[in-house]
């Protein structure tokens, strides 16, 4: 019996036949269907997002392993993580069947090669304290479920995230996100609706364990790295929506804070050194708005 994502989609079944218009519209609507699909593994998601942020609080890092679309929706959304909130590239790793040249070009034999998935574990480290998330559409690439069952075999967590009940992937996993898309536009094409739903769900795992590891202040991201005009700029306007301080004047103590976000907040908002700013903020856990009360109390005691 076939998997649901290697299904002829009756939706388009002539689509070959219609105009452009129509053709756009036929994908428009069967993309309607992911939000939905990714709303009815919100629980499934919100677990693994708990296991990650416990995985991550005790040093353990973050291997996203796929193959295909789905291990360079792993590698894009590991890469992003430094520069939005300033953690290390070993926090979170993409690992995809073929290694870096399949990022730019096909290599469709990879996904079968399982002894490569051990070796490259292997090669990075990884341990029973890392957490290990296998991207597969179909759930039972080769590649992903290999890497699956090594991380297993040495005691770490697994989760899955796939387009198919009961595939061999929810076998080995120990929670596994399904994310039930229905057949693709074009059968035998899962890099549409389900490379769309696993990117959203990356998206809310990591994205949802900063949060929670506190690298996200109210709504602003605090820990990015200001490295280009365009992320300078952004910086500028988060220390002076916290601090409630001049452009100018954030501009300033992002300087004097060699980059810092969390720094120069304090700095602007309490007029303090970069010495004392960092010192508050150590003892206030990083948290910009902690640093108030703490100022306060010592106020009080003098």
């Amino acid at each position: 019996m076939l998997e649901e994502t290697e299904l002829s989609n009756p939706r388009s079944a002539d689509i070959d036949r219609k105009s452009t218009l129509e053709i756009v519209r036929i994908i428009n609507d069967e993309d309607r269907k992911i939000p939905d699909a990714v709303t009815r593994e919100l629980g499934n998601i919100a677990k693994i997002v708990d296991s990650v942020v416990d995985a991550l609080r005790t040093g353990g890092r973050v291997f996203y392993v796929g193959a295909g679309t789905s291990g360079r929706l792993g590698v894009l959304d590991a890469s992003e993580m430094p520069p939005t909130f300033g953690v290390s590239p070993s926090m979170f790793q993409g690992i995809i069947a073929g290694g870096s040249a399949a990022l730019r070009r096909s290599i469709e034999a990879a996904e079968d090669n399982e002894e490569s998935a051990a070796r490259e574990l292997k090669r990075r480290g990884f341990s029973r304290s890392d957490v290990l998330i296998g991207l597969s559409a179909c759930g039972r690439a080769s590649f992903v479920l290999a890497a699956s069952k090594e991380a297993k075999r040495i005691g770490a967590r697994v989760f899955g995230v796939t387009c198919n009940t009961g595939s061999a992937l929810s076998r080995i996993a120990d929670r596994t996100v399904v994310l039930r898309v229905g057949p693709e536009i074009i059968a035998g094409s899962s890099r549409m609706k389900c490379g769309t739903a696993q990117k959203m769900v990356l998206n809310m795992i990591s994205t949802a364990s900063m949060v929670r590891l506190g690298k996200v202040h109210r709504n602003l991201m605090i820990g990015l790295l200001p490295k280009s005009r365009k992320l300078r700029a952004r910086a500028v306007r988060i220390i002076s929506e916290i601090a409630r301080a001049k452009p100018d004047v954030a501009r300033e103590m992002l300087e004097r804070s060699d980059g810092d976000i969390r720094c120069a907040i304090v700095m602007a908002r309490y007029g303090v050194s970069k010495r004392r700013a960092r010192s508050l903020l150590r003892r206030a856990g990083g948290d910009p708005d902690k640093v108030a009360s703490m100022i306060k109390q010592e106020r009080l005691t003098r």
